[in-house]
């Protein structure tokens, strides 16, 4: 019997926020590159450690260990970080309601197929990735240079990170409770006087120019009643119908559930 392919599914619709999260989704996707933001600023926003200085471990090198054997540890290739002992860091973006690029639960969906030896969560507004250090700076480098982050509706936040669903400010920006992130008038752009958790940062970091109104709404997979209205999406609202109610039957009478 020959075996068929697996071809992954990775979301329904012909709207343009579900061709969007298609995009996002799919590893063999390279998504755009908009700005270049040094890793020595990632750094510092992230705020685990000093710029050049050693990355702190909780275990020795795997090399330099004596782990007995294990069948998944001869299948599964460890990251970088892992491979160094490194202890775990994260990263955590919030997006703006107002045409962010992306949305939390598609972060979530997006970090599982494009990145490997992570952990992450789903909250209101934000999502936050765990990893080895040096691994989570990697890629928290990777989404600030990329499309799925917006220098004005995209924060980064480790702590108190609410704001998401708050008016946007006169120059666009996203609200910040810890005012994290300013407008520099003179250049244009946005840029960081705080790590993630509100620590003042020695000197302001640049981020670089929000992107247009019109960019953000023709890149964004957020579904709004005054954009794209996911009931206008008759693939998507089906779907997720269809998942809601399987939800909700399994939890109460699963056995009554009849579908293949």
């Amino acid at each position: 019997m020959a075996k068929t392919k697996y071809k992954a599914q990775f979301y329904p619709g012909n709207t343009l926020p579900a061709k969007n999260r298609r995009r996002f989704l799919d590893p063999s996707v390279k998504l755009e590159k908009l700005r270049d933001v040094p890793m020595d600023d990632v750094v510092k926003i992230l705020g685990h450690r000093v710029p050049g200085s050693d990355y702190a471990t909780i275990h020795p090198p795997l090399a330099e260990g004596n782990e007995p054997d294990c069948p998944i540890r001869a299948l599964v290739e460890p990251i970088e970080g892992a491979k160094k002992g490194d202890r775990i860091r994260y990263v955590q973006f919030t997006d703006s309601v107002y045409w962010a690029p992306i949305v939390p639960y598609v972060r979530a969906q997006m970090y599982m197929w494009r990145f490997r030896g992570i952990d992450t969560g789903t909250l209101s507004g934000r999502q936050i990735i765990e990893m080895r250090e040096r691994d989570v700076e990697k890629v928290a480098k990777e989404l600030i240079d990329g499309e799925t982050f917006d220098t004005a509706r995209t924060g980064i936040r480790g702590a108190t990170v609410h704001g998401h669903a708050v008016r946007l400010d006169e120059n666009g920006l996203m609200f910040d409770a810890w005012q994290r992130f300013r407008w520099n008038a003179k250049k244009g752009e946005v840029e960081y006087v705080k790590d993630q958790v509100g620590v003042p940062l020695d000197k302001p970091v640049p981020v670089g120019k929000p992107m247009p109104e019109k960019w953000l709404k023709e890149h964004t997979t957020m579904f709004r009643a005054d954009g794209v209205d996911m009931r206008d999406d008759e693939e998507v609202m089906r779907q997720n119908l269809r998942i809601h109610t399987l939800r909700t039957k399994c939890g109460f009478k699963p056995f009554d559930v009849k579908e293949d």
